[in-house]
């Protein structure tokens, strides 16, 4: 099963409690700001993401998932990871 990670920007309030507790060092605080005015986390590696899903677990604004999507979906996904 693919796999994709994301991160309602909006939704976070960069608190970096899912920065500190990344095993593979995905995720930091952008330098942009959010419609409420916070600096959201973003993922800064999203190929090195693992689906741990500890950054879920530890967002107290329940602003990052984790979802199953479709093989299909997820080759298009890395190619334009790759792409970036």
């Amino acid at each position: 099963m693919a796999y994709e990670h994301t991160i309602d920007t909006d939704g976070c309030k960069g608190c970096g409690l899912c920065v500190t507790v990344c095993p593979k060092n995905v995720l930091e605080i952008s330098n942009d700001v959010n419609v409420k005015g916070y600096f959201p986390a973003y993922q800064a590696r999203p190929e090195d993401c693992i689906f741990c899903a500890i950054c879920c677990t530890m967002c107290p604004d329940v602003a990052i998932t984790i979802s199953e999507i479709e093989a299909d979906a997820a080759v298009q996904k890395q190619t334009e990871v790759e792409d970036e």
